[in-house]
């Protein structure tokens, strides 16, 4: 298994665990405008609604999965070239193709819009946040590369 594909699933699980944990933060405290945690949205949508325990193991397998191949994604088509820059970018095009195809799916609307608009704003700053984290990870691959190559 090369390096980017390995690195980008260990920082896509990451990332996605840090966006799960804020995501679930803003649900326990009544911050997230999110009727329910979109994972679990999905499951329960495919399954046609299997008992609760199975939709949140569904969900959450689901989740990390789309988590971890996208990280194998960016990670293998940026290669060298990522930044900082980029990952925030691919987080805000896997939130748009969320918004545009998943929310919809749900019968949530576009960008939530039957539900409320501010779905759309709060899963922005989650995808924003799980593509810093993938950033950040890919510049620690960068880094640990260089000085690899160096030695």
């Amino acid at each position: 298994m090369n390096k980017f594909v390995k690195q980008g699933l260990i920082f896509g699980l990451i990332a996605t665990a840090v966006m799960t944990v804020i995501m679930l933060i803003g649900k326990a405290t009544g911050m997230s405008p999110i009727p329910k945690p979109i994972p679990i949205a999905i499951a329960a949508s495919i399954t046609g609604g299997a008992p609760k325990p199975v939709l949140m193991i569904l969900g959450m397998l689901a989740h990390f999965a789309y988590g971890g191949i996208a990280g194998i994604i960016f990670y293998s088509v940026i290669k060298e070239r990522g930044t900082l820059l980029w990952s925030i970018g691919f987080g805000a095009l896997l939130w748009l193709i969320m918004q545009l195809i998943v929310l919809p799916f749900l019968g949530w609307g576009a960008f939530g819009s039957s539900i409320t608009p501010k779905i759309a704003i709060a899963t922005l700053v989650l995808h924003l946040i799980y593509g810093a984290v993938l950033g950040l990870g890919f510049k620690k691959l960068k880094a640990n590369t260089s000085n690899s190559d160096t030695k």
